[in-house]
């Protein structure tokens, strides 16, 4: 494709970080000092770079037409020199507003939601095991402390969320979307609370109920396999967790998702919604084909909001914010972590992948992974996505009970019972 070449030739010499790329027929472009190499064996995918869609070049990876050599945070420094400022898409029209609000309705019925959450958490708990931290907690470290370690602010953002809640000793205690169960255990074991877990991965779920039996909490601790909209309302919990759950809703659930939570939770309780939030207001995806590619490969299904957003749907349903915290860049040197990890147990993975999955589809994993961890790090510190935890309250209407008149709530509104 010689129509191409000067294209390249330009797009070379505007990059901010050097890059080398291998073409069909063997030429090579060059910069020097270039520590990532990127090599085509189709020139469909080299006219994919030349139209700077990003997301197509990583599916041409995933499924082997393009080879990457370098280190992944080598890429991600030539991904951005390649991205528009800011790439997010937005449309804040109405017919694009009425478009999304149908594919969100289509995309999140009991059993896609199932489905969905079964592609991504049900890939293989040996390979999640290799990069996440000892409790697989697989959200957003807290960072409190300059030097910590993966594990320690995993440790401090599980009783970050126990503060926030004031969780005591005895409280019914629900957190939804649980995980590997880190959250729930930590609550269980360090504040004595009574504790449902409920998720839909089945991985999930028998990994849970398994260290549940072994440290033998079965009396106040449980995870059921259970939908969010099939919990009973009839017996109310004094604390909710709900931490990287929301953005697996859909927007056309939202408002339905923060009632049921109004309606699960007692009068004068408290829920903390942990997750990633959107960094425009009329977000839609990450343009550039780089949202395409995550919908394909890791979240189908998946949709982000803006804080506004959600903290509109929060009031709606008759919950009060008393407190909102955005952890971004937390987040961004959490993805680091995780995939630092992956690079140096890359071999491991693929053999862990292998097993349980097949070579073919292992390899596509493997690399989509690769692409997934490096990309949502450069995301979240180039302040196209958030992290923002929301602690809210359902006000029992009881103005003088309490010291603080109108808490109305166990909220004390202060903030030094947190960090204390």
């Amino acid at each position: 494709m010689p129509s191409l070449l000067p294209k390249i030739e330009s797009q070379l010499s505007s990059l901010q970080v050097p890059i080398t790329l291998q073409l069909p027929d063997g030429r090579q472009f060059s910069r020097p000092g270039s520590r990532v190499t990127l090599a085509f064996t189709e020139w469909s995918a080299l006219a994919k770079l030349g139209a700077r869609q990003l997301g197509a070049i990583g599916e041409a990876y995933v499924e082997g037409k393009v080879q990457i050599q370098g280190a992944m945070r080598d890429l991600i420094d030539v991904t951005v020199s390649l991205l528009p400022r800011n790439p997010a898409e937005t449309a804040s029209g109405w017919w694009a507003r009425l478009q999304r609000l149908v594919r969100s309705r289509s995309a999140h019925s009991l059993n896609k939601d199932a489905e969905q959450i079964e592609f991504h958490y049900d890939v293989s708990d040996d390979f999640y095991s290799l990069w996440l931290d000892p409790r697989r907690v697989y959200s957003c470290a807290y960072f409190r402390e300059e030097g910590m370690t993966l594990a320690q602010a995993q440790e401090a953002k599980l009783d970050h969320i126990c503060r926030k809640l004031m969780l005591q000793p005895g409280e019914r205690y629900l957190d939804i979307g649980s995980g590997w169960g880190a959250l729930l255990l930590w609550a269980a074991e360090h504040y004595g609370v009574d504790a449902t877990g409920i998720t839909l991965s089945k991985n999930q779920h028998a990994y849970v109920t398994r260290l549940i039996e072994e440290k033998g909490l079965q009396s106040r601790v449980r995870v059921e396999l259970r939908d969010y909209r099939e919990l009973d309302e009839a017996q109310p919990f004094d604390k909710i967790s709900s931490v990287g759950m929301f953005e697996h809703v859909g927007s056309a659930n939202m408002g339905a998702y923060f009632r049921k939570i109004h309606a699960l939770l007692r009068p004068g309780g408290m829920v903390l919604n942990h997750g990633i939030t959107s960094g425009q207001l009329d977000y839609a995806q990450l343009g550039a084909g780089l949202g395409d590619f995550i919908e394909k490969y890791i979240f189908p299904g998946g949709e982000l909001l803006h804080v506004t957003r959600i903290l509109r749907e929060t009031a709606d349903a008759g919950l009060e914010m008393v407190d909102t915290e955005n952890l971004r860049p937390h987040y961004a040197r959490t993805l680091w972590h995780w995939s630092d990890a992956l690079e140096a147990r890359f071999d491991e993975a693929r053999e862990v992948l292998v097993r349980t999955s097949g070579k073919e589809k292992a390899e596509r994993v493997l690399r989509a992974y690769r692409l997934y961890l490096a990309g949502s790090a450069m995301s979240f510190e180039q302040g196209w996505i958030a992290l923002h935890q929301m602690l809210a309250t359902k006000p029992d209407g009881q103005v003088k009970a309490r010291p603080l008149h109108g808490a109305q709530s166990v909220y004390p509104f202060v903030r030094d019972y947190i960090y204390k």
